[in-house]
């Protein structure tokens, strides 16, 4: 029976509540699998013959740290998904550069790091030059809405201390400066769910009143919804720019009609919102089952 292990983070040494009925779904498919919490000491790594990434939450704060322990336990013989060299990429959100290079519709940054000169490292500037009266400043590397914040261009210009920080970040990992999405606020931002590339399901995220951040851990709320072909057409497209096969992905944007605009390509450790469908885990753990085997994808 092969053994794989759900990897998290100390925090949820039990896996996200809506993970769980997965370990009976691969259970089913003849899969042992049980959470493990990455940087644990007493795992023994080489009893797995797979790991896949999943509420891994703390990677940001010990990014480093992070990818030399996927190397060593690769080393092991011990196939991770998504890849190594899939995460590194997405791990980054610079990878939106190159989503929009192959045509994929994002939203509009501004990139800021230690190389870019003081007087260009300023939200009061950044947003008059943008013509944006409202944005959301964030870390290159970042999970979780960490270090993550929103302001207007009067906020800029009247506090000093939002350059400070963005200044910081921009040292740290880097710093990216993105409009306000107003029909995030409005309608909501879409994620849609793929195993192996195939579809899976999608869900409408809203921010609890009197926040931006649509998370559930700041109250968000979501859910379920059908897209369009259109919309999973550019989705699909978006997940084509990945350097891999990729076992999970998300894709979050902004549907207006049939047109998506692509906030996140999550490929690390995104919520799967495998509770938002009965049937989720289940085509989950046929994706799992198909990856760890060595199947080819499915088209």
């Amino acid at each position: 029976m092969p053994s794989i292990a759900l990897l998290t983070c100390a925090r949820l040494p039990r896996l996200a509540d809506d993970e769980h009925p997965l370990l009976d779904a691969l259970a089913t498919r003849g899969i042992r699998a049980e959470p493990a919490v990455w940087d644990d000491p007493r795992v023994d790594w080489s009893r797995f013959d797979a790991a896949v990434v999943r509420s891994v939450w703390d990677y940001h704060l010990r990014y480093d740290e992070f990818f030399d322990w996927l190397t060593r336990v690769e080393r092991l013989g011990v196939s991770i998904w998504n890849p190594p060299h899939v995460l590194r990429w997405n791990s980054r959100k610079t990878y939106l550069q190159e989503l929009g290079t192959s045509g994929v519709h994002v939203v509009p940054t501004v990139w800021v790091d230690e190389t870019t000169p003081e007087d260009e490292a300023s939200l009061t500037t950044t947003l008059e030059q943008e013509g944006w009266p409202d944005a959301v400043v964030k870390p290159v590397v970042s999970a979780s809405a960490h270090d993550t914040w929103r302001l207007t261009r009067e906020e800029a210009a009247r506090d000093p201390s939002h350059d400070e920080q963005l200044r910081r970040i921009a040292k740290e990992s880097g710093a990216m400066v993105q409009p306000v999405v107003p029909e995030i606020v409005s309608a909501g931002e879409w994620s849609l769910l793929f195993f192996d590339g195939v579809f899976s399901h999608a869900v409408v995220k809203r921010a609890a009143a009197g926040e931006f951040r649509v998370q559930r851990e700041f109250g968000g709320t979501f859910e379920n919804v059908t897209p369009s072909a259109a919309v999973l057409r550019q989705a699909q497209a978006a997940i084509a720019a990945a350097p891999g096969r990729t076992l999970y992905a998300r894709v979050d944007g902004v549907v207006i009609g049939d047109a998506l605009t692509v906030t996140e390509l999550e490929l690390l450790e995104p919520s799967l919102f495998l509770d938002a469908d009965p049937a989720a885990p289940d085509r989950f753990a046929a994706a799992i089952a198909r990856v760890t085997s060595g199947e080819r994808p499915r088209s």
